[in-house]
């Protein structure tokens, strides 16, 4: 679940309150090219208001104008389709023909929202089942089980909350900014560092601060295909031995800070341990995207954009051309 969802889910809790009817939608089925992915939410009040979306706006437009003709009247959820035919994907403004199907769940008692908000602000996992003949909905922790949605003839099941983590080794400035901007990716941070004199000025609300050895802490973790380690400190007391370990990992990022040079010492003691040439390859240092960062929050833009291409599987990453030569 991305940020955006989730604010979503809190339009609708605010609506609730506010006396209001509301409808859920949540993408459950692609099919060719779609704006939004599998997962994704959109909330219609009784008086057409949307939050969130699901399209460009035409289909947001058909929701809002059933929403105020009381098209869906009672608890059981709908399961409604988009961009069937070519003229309902001209119409409905779904490029290159693509079809969307949504579940449409009247919000009420039987939804559980108010306590899926209170599991998420926890920073709990949840996986949520909705029954769709009668639109109540059961939660229950989701552990370290994979992301769900899974639609059949009688529920739709959903994972909700933070499914990607990011374990920062090192308290230091550059880390408040990697952690702040990381949350607003929706990750689940975590914080490494034993070093008293860093801890004590840590800030960051919603990051997981701890103090354990790095390598213990990323052992502890069990590192998976959702997770990115990072290590900030420039101490290699700290940093490689947290590598070590992360290296050997599923981890899909693990990265360095620090200058070619120290990066090729590195690599040499590292080299010394059990690491494979092939683990090793796998070490992102220098850290980041080469954008010509130079200040803390800067490097922090460069890792996260780096976190984000390797997650989405770009490894050729390739760059808009200036506005002058593409008009030229």
């Amino acid at each position: 679940m991305d940020n955006v969802d989730l604010d979503v889910l809190r339009r609708l809790a605010q609506w609730r309150r506010e006396g209001h009817k509301a409808v859920l939608g949540t993408v459950t089925r692609t099919w060719g090219s779609a704006p939004r992915p599998i997962g994704a939410m959109v909330a219609v009040r009784d008086d057409g208001v949307i939050a969130g979306s699901v399209s460009g706006g035409c289909i947001e437009d058909d929701l809002s104008d059933k929403a105020r003709a009381g098209a869906w009247s009672g608890p059981a959820p709908h399961v409604v389709r988009y961009g069937v035919s070519a003229e309902e994907a001209n119409r409905f403004g779904l490029p290159c023909g693509g079809t969307l199907e949504l579940v449409l769940e009247p919000v009420g008692e039987h939804s559980g929202l108010d306590q899926l908000l209170e599991e998420l602000g926890a920073g709990n996992r949840v996986l949520r089942r909705l029954d769709l003949a009668t639109g109540a909905a059961t939660l229950e922790p989701a552990g370290d089980r994979a992301d769900t949605l899974e639609l059949t003839d009688k529920e739709l099941v959903a994972t909700h909350g933070p499914s990607w983590r990011l374990l920062i080794i090192g308290a230091g400035q550059l880390s408040q900014y990697l952690a702040q901007m990381a949350l607003a990716l929706n990750y689940e941070v975590i914080v490494c560092d034993p070093r008293e004199e860093y801890t004590q000025g840590w800030e960051v609300p919603g990051a997981k601060l701890v103090t354990t050895m790095p390598d213990d802490t990323v052992v502890e973790m069990r590192p998976d295909r959702h997770t990115a380690i990072v290590a900030l400190t420039h101490d290699p007391k700290l940093d490689d031995l947290a590598l070590l370990e992360a290296l050997k990992s599923e981890a899909f990022y693990v990265g360095a800070i620090g200058s070619r040079a120290n990066q090729k010492k590195r690599r040499e003691r590292l080299l010394d341990f059990d690491l494979t040439p092939e683990d090793l390859a796998r070490l992102h240092g220098p850290v980041g995207l080469r954008i010509g960062a130079r200040t803390p929050p800067e490097i922090a833009v460069a890792i996260l954009a780096h976190m984000t291409a390797e997650r989405y599987g770009y490894r050729k990453l390739e760059f808009a051309e200036p506005a002058a030569a593409a008009t030229a």
